[in-house]
């Protein structure tokens, strides 16, 4: 039995106010994505004190721009949010690696939640989705 998924479009207010929501997650990964591949001193600098060497730049700043790439597509979106939430996973495991103090570990939650949130905001099949996991299921009692 194949099930179609029908796609319904958001209303140009959801739509925009989702990817309002989502910019600024959106634009300072692009600029992280694109400082990794150009590596200038202080990229190259704060990567070291992360235990990260230079040579691993470019290849991290392909895989993030990857990543952000598919989250733009609209029919990837929700995939690339979940590429982009281990992305982000990893950034949170090497601060605390490293031992960085908690704030610093705000900074990659937040992106996640910017992201998340706008394509939340904008994409009814994932509101749909997440409705129909938190709905209340009737309980089996075994005799």
């Amino acid at each position: 039995m194949q099930t179609a998924i029908r796609t319904v479009p958001a209303a140009k207010s959801a739509s925009w106010a989702g990817h309002l929501v989502s910019a600024p997650a959106v634009l300072f990964l692009l600029l992280d994505g694109a400082m990794k591949l150009a590596a200038p001193a202080p990229v190259v600098q704060a990567s070291a004190a992360l235990g990260l060497s230079g040579s691993v730049l470019p290849g991290l700043g392909v895989l993030l721009l990857a990543c952000l790439f598919v989250y733009l597509v609209p029919r990837t979106a929700v995939f690339g949010a979940v590429l982009l939430t281990g992305y982000l996973g990893g950034a949170v495991a090497t601060h605390v690696r490293v031992g960085l103090e908690p704030v610093s570990l705000a900074f990659p939650l937040v992106l996640g939640a910017l992201l998340w949130g706008g394509l939340w905001v904008r994409d009814a099949r994932l509101r749909a989705l997440l409705s129909r996991l938190t709905e209340t299921q009737p309980s089996v009692t075994r005799r």
